[in-house]
């Protein structure tokens, strides 16, 4: 869909300056928290192809869009990714009704002829490990924000980590493949009882200035 159809569709321009309610900044920030317990609820494949649909429109660096998801619902796959996990994250990680296994593409640049036809950008990366390290690095991480905050907004809970075996991980899901990964979220609907209290954050003053 072009841009301007997909205006006529939002009845939006681009870059208009409407920013969201308190409901939904409450939603995706305010009152959004970690969730280790989980209702008996589970999520549906919809669901998650929606939540691609929206992460999918987010910026990344010429469009490189280098996150690549796996989303682990089954039992089977749950079993192969227990044994991953540190043992801190394995009980709350079953329990989860989907865990999203975030990951970075190191030949994303092969798409970039698809994704950002105006130029040449495959040649910016190609043969340049330094580079697509740091750029696959730094994009799905940018991704992997932008796919909690829409997770959220569709009604869904999270509970992003690290804490698993990066080389084993990589073994069970991702061998033979470019793909390596980045982090690891759980998703579903969450279960309140036995939340920590909010921990602190930094004041303004604490970490940012204007100059």
């Amino acid at each position: 869909m072009s841009a301007t159809a997909e205006n006529k569709v939002t009845g939006r321009t681009p870059n208009a300056n409407n920013p969201i309610d308190d409901d939904a900044r409450k939603t995706l920030f305010l009152d959004a928290r970690t969730f280790n317990n989980w209702q008996d609820k589970p999520v549906e494949d919809a669901v998650l192809h929606e939540l691609h649909d929206l992460v999918k429109y987010a910026p990344t660096s010429a469009n490189c869009s280098p996150m690549r998801v796996v989303f682990v619902k089954s039992l089977t796959a749950k079993e192969r990714l227990k044994p991953h996990l540190d043992k801190g994250n394995a009980d709350k990680t079953m329990s989860a009704p989907v865990t999203a296994i975030i990951a970075q593409d190191m030949e994303f640049y092969e798409h970039l002829p698809k994704l950002f036809p105006h130029t040449d950008a495959r040649s910016w990366f190609a043969g340049n490990d330094k580079k697509i390290a740091e750029t696959a690095f730094r994009n799905s991480s940018l991704q992997g924000g932008y796919f909690i905050l829409a997770a959220r907004g569709l009604g869904l809970d999270c509970g992003p980590m690290s804490g698993f075996n990066e080389d084993g991980l990589n073994g069970e899901f991702f061998a033979d493949t470019p793909y390596k990964v980045n982090f690891i979220c759980n998703l579903g609907y969450g279960d309140p009882e036995g939340l920590f209290p909010r921990s602190p954050r930094f004041d303004f003053d604490d970490i940012c200035k204007i100059i």
